[in-house]
């Protein structure tokens, strides 16, 4: 049996932000979710044709090819709502609903929708594939009311106005590996560092089931870390005084998510590989965002502690979490208070885990 696997995402920033970028990734696992074959290609978001043709051009080909044909098609879908928090079998019904959702994510749920719609078009002669869709927020479902809870009035939450949390696919994935790799960790400290990132406080019971207690991101993926080209978390006070100033709603969604993090500090790139070279050349804006970068990491990650109340490991993950060494040695320094502490670095594989969760609900 082999599994293609589509995870989207809104925007890519490699080496440099580029506004109106996006991509998709496109996987081959087999049963056991291990990648057979993956591929990444770029279209133009400004453009509504992008995606349909991007598909049209590259995995229409690709479908025909492969014998057998893929038992399933599984979409990773950034945000679930209150709903959607396990893996679930696309029905025309279920599409519906998720429209309904875009607009808490429309950088990342819309394009996804969108290959949804391009799959059901090209299955309409009767050789549909089966669609699932797996979502980022589904881990975090087990946040207490204290957890997800804003202190805002009562009816905007009960309009839903609530922390959700994200990256959860990948912090599942690393609380599955840290309990099977090392039994004696229960309270685990999961950061995602890469384009987008996250913190997780995850306990992990004594028969290896992982459980979210506390996460950075919130309402959208905006909450929380300095990002690669999204401002993390900012004074609400801020953005009323810019809006009161004029400036309007659209420019504000392209600035926090696109001209802010790493990309805004250093006004240079949202790459650390990039600001890590500037930095060491003296360029203060690499600088600047790198030190802020690292001081709200370490915040994050001492919030998550005294969620778990004191961490037994903390997990590495992502693209700058698997790979720049520089900073791991920077947060084990810092955070040397924290021992005795187990540092571990998990690749990220949300394709796999989405895989095995589909399958398994299959079943």
């Amino acid at each position: 049996m082999t599994t293609p696997t589509n995870s989207h995402k809104a925007w890519t920033n490699k080496g440099g932000h580029v506004t109106g970028s996006s991509s998709l990734k496109l996987a081959l696992c087999d049963a056991d979710g291990q990648r057979l074959w993956q591929e990444q290609r770029s279209w133009d978001a400004s453009d509504g044709t992008g995606l349909p043709a991007l598909l049209e051009q590259w995995l229409a080909p690709l479908l025909a090819t492969w014998h057998p044909a893929p038992s399933l098609v599984v979409h990773r879908l950034v945000h679930g709502g209150s709903r959607f928090t396990a893996p679930t079998q696309l029905t025309p019904e279920v599409v519906a609903d998720l429209e309904g959702l875009v607009p808490l994510a429309p950088l990342h749920n819309g394009p996804a929708q969108a290959a949804i719609h391009w799959l059901q078009e090209q299955g309409a002669g009767g050789q549909a594939l089966p669609q699932w869709a797996c979502f980022d927020t589904a881990f975090h479902a087990t946040l207490t009311e204290t957890a997800f809870s804003y202190a805002i009035p009562a009816a905007w939450r009960a309009q839903g106005l609530r922390r959700y949390g994200f990256h959860g696919l990948n912090h599942k994935h690393v609380g599955e590996t840290v309990a099977r790799q090392d039994p004696a960790v229960r309270r685990l400290i999961s950061c995602h560092l890469g384009a987008g990132c996250s913190l997780c406080a995850i306990a992990i019971s004594a028969d290896g089931i992982p459980r979210s207690i506390d996460t950075t991101m919130g309402f959208t993926p905006l909450e929380g870390l300095v990002m690669a080209s999204r401002s993390g978390s900012v004074d609400p006070g801020l953005l009323l005084h810019l809006l009161r100033q004029g400036v309007e709603l659209e420019e504000l969604d392209t600035a926090l998510n696109r001209e802010s993090g790493l990309l805004g500090l250093s006004r240079l790139s949202g790459d650390m590989r990039a600001l890590r070279q500037a930095s060491s050349q003296n360029h203060p804006g690499a600088q600047l965002a790198i030190n802020v970068f690292r001081h709200r990491l370490l915040q994050g990650i001492g919030a998550m502690a005294a969620s778990l109340g004191g961490a037994d490991a903390i997990a590495l993950t992502g693209g700058i979490g698997e790979h720049d060494m520089a900073l791991a040695g920077e947060l084990e320094q810092a955070l040397a208070w924290l021992q005795p502490l187990l540092w571990l670095r998990i690749p990220a594989d949300e394709e796999g885990t989405m895989v095995r969760q589909c399958l398994a609900a299959q079943a």
